[in-house]
């Protein structure tokens, strides 16, 4: 397997490539669930109206169009709602703004961005809950964080016939950590996650190599995985929230099969679209 886009060689014609949380891996969920919406709570001292709160953060970062959006920004959006519906967020203009237009959203540009504006409350306390949430996500057993049913199975089964590329913006320790538990690194050939650039910008390296775009074949959960296709000129095949086995079984039973014989444009992949709009209410 190789160790970056530098190292890595086109074996296959055929291309796909996967993503990690929510997709591969049922990791998304618990993150959320457990970590991100209850850290928040905790942060800002919303336990009056926890409830409902992170009910609409599930909605926020799972269930809907937004499912995916980076943690800063689905932060700043919660709490805008929480502060329109709920109680007073001090300094929430200056979240809403420095998530809207930074070209980095990560703990190190918080804290460039704290030293820029020493005299902001609010991107301290983002700081706070950001990595408060990374040590609640690390305290997570392994065993809460296994990949999808018949994940396995069906990237065995694509490596047969393509190469077969992670492609996540989640950290790369932890992807690496996860993948290799459940035996699933071994049907990879190359791990593109955080530190290599956007989704966007890795399938486009990864067509570099060789690969023509009708040959690759993007698996995402989320509306950044289909956009990332989008911009390359790459196929698209969701992975449906709640309804990941299925998924990943008709992958294996049709989807593989169409890419490799040249069926999965036009109308097999407009259905597949459909399918992943309406199942996010988009």
């Amino acid at each position: 397997m190789a160790g970056n886009l530098t190292d890595y060689r086109k074996q296959k014609d055929f291309l796909v490539c996967v993503d990690s949380d929510g997709c591969a891996m049922d990791t998304m969920d618990v993150k959320h669930i457990r970590c991100f919406g209850p850290c928040m709570v905790t942060e800002w001292g919303l336990e009056q109206w926890q409830e409902e709160i992170l009910t609409r953060w599930n909605e926020i970062n799972l269930y809907t169009m937004t499912r995916g959006i980076n943690r800063f920004r689905g932060l700043a959006k919660a709490l805008r709602e929480i502060d329109e519906k709920y109680t007073k967020i001090d300094d929430l203009d200056t979240l809403t703004q420095w998530a809207a237009d930074s070209p980095e959203l990560s703990n190190d540009a918080v804290k460039r961005a704290i030293a820029e504006k020493p005299d902001s409350v609010i991107l301290p306390k983002a700081l706070s809950w950001s990595l408060a949430v990374n040590a609640s996500i690390k305290a997570l057993p392994e065993s809460e964080k296994p990949p999808f049913q018949g994940v396995k199975e069906a990237l065995s089964y694509a490596q047969q016939h393509a190469d077969v590329a992670i492609v996540s913006s989640a950290n790369l320790g932890a992807v690496l950590d996860e993948w290799k538990l459940y035996g699933l690194l071994e049907h990879t050939d190359i791990v593109l996650a955080q530190d290599a650039g956007s989704k966007a910008f890795c399938i486009g390296e990864l067509l570099k190599k060789g690969y023509a775009a009708d040959h690759v074949l993007m698996c995402g959960d989320a509306p950044g995985d289909q956009d990332a296709a989008k911009k390359n000129g790459v196929f698209y095949y969701p992975i449906l929230v709640r309804h990941e086995k299925e998924s990943w079984a008709e992958f294996t039973e049709t989807a593989l099969a169409r890419l490799v014989d040249s069926t999965y444009g036009g109308e097999y992949q407009e259905k597949k679209n459909a399918a992943f709009l309406n199942n996010l209410g988009g």
